[in-house]
């Protein structure tokens, strides 16, 4: 057996080789993994925090986008990747509290990530191709009331955030419309707008410019309050839908078991990030509001979420078994 000397020495030898390793870090390259396709929301938020992050940290920030399965594929390639701090993913509502509540098998569980900070939250938005025979929400729900099961919404894929919210618009307006499940936001928006689908649910960032373009037209916000860009567009709780103001959020998770001196890294560098004036205007053009918080605080919230998706899938009766 180890004696207690013998024991110290090796602690003490784990701890300069974690300190030598955390001193050195990042001494290549660091790979974020966007678990959906390019042009979603969680593309353009990666990409806006990607460089500033890079110079943060002294070295290039890489984006690695590997949709597919609703953000699950990519997200639990980051968990099983070395806890080294050089793989890094974009935690989302959908892959860090939809599926670790809901789903039977999705490739991964909470505990394999430790959160580092979330970057920003944002609307969710319900627009429609323009040929839509509707103009604001109210002939929206008009609409899809007198047409049961006639019309279609496209999301980023079964049980992301997008998918959950169409279930739950279904739910408080009382419509019934077909779910046609994308591997991100991008694909989802360009059906739409090429008319083979006729409603998108998705977060107002990657929607912006097609709307401000008129390729789409917006119906509705799921929000707590009305956007300010868009001061004549409703949101969910003016038409009725009670407690119906979900919005989105994104930020930066690590495989569980980096080690502390590196999470401390890149908290700093992310600190850093987030104070950077044109980081915070060049979220907020996109549609977001800067967040960042601690790892500790981050932790908390997505918990919070878990158990309270939990409750609502249980009430309004919604499952992602096959």
């Amino acid at each position: 057996m180890l004696s207690h000397r013998h024991l110290a020495v090796a602690a003490a030898c784990l701890l300069l080789a974690v300190s030598a390793a955390a001193q050195t870090y990042p001494a290549r390259p660091v790979r974020i993994v966007v678990p959906y396709a390019p042009g979603g929301s969680t593309d353009l938020i990666a990409r806006l925090v990607a460089e500033p992050l890079g110079r943060a940290l002294g070295q290039a920030v890489v984006i690695d986008n590997k949709g597919g399965a609703g953000g699950m594929l990519g997200t639990a390639e980051v968990a099983r990747a070395a806890p080294d701090g050089y793989t890094l993913g974009v935690g989302t509502v959908s892959t860090m509290v939809i599926f670790p509540a809901l789903h039977p098998k999705p490739g991964y569980t909470i505990d394999q990530f430790v959160p580092v900070t979330n970057i920003g939250v944002m609307p969710n938005v319900i627009a429609v191709n323009p040929k839509f025979p509707a103009k604001d929400l109210k002939e929206f729900i008009a609409v899809l009331k007198a047409n049961p099961d006639k019309y279609t919404f496209a999301t980023s894929g079964k049980g992301s955030i997008n998918h959950m919210l169409g279930e739950s618009f279904q739910a408080g307006a009382g419509v019934k419309i077909t779910h046609v499940p994308y591997r991100g936001s991008g694909p989802a928006m360009q059906d739409v707008v090429a008319g083979q689908v006729d409603i998108l649910i998705d977060q107002l960032p990657s929607s912006k410019n097609f709307i401000d373009t008129g390729k789409l037209r917006l119906m509705g916000v799921i929000s707590p309050k009305r956007v300010a860009e868009y001061p004549n567009v409703m949101t969910m709780e003016e038409v009725g839908i009670k407690g119906f103001n979900d919005q989105a959020w994104y930020g930066v998770v690590a495989p569980a078991k980096t080690p502390p001196a590196v999470l401390a890294t890149l908290s700093q560098a992310m600190n850093k990030v987030m104070a950077m004036p044109e980081v915070r205007a060049r979220l907020e053009k996109a549609g977001a509001t800067p967040f960042g918080n601690s790892s500790a605080e981050y932790s908390v919230q997505i918990g919070s979420e878990i158990e309270a998706m939990r409750t609502l899938a249980k009430v309004r009766n919604i499952s992602l078994e096959e």
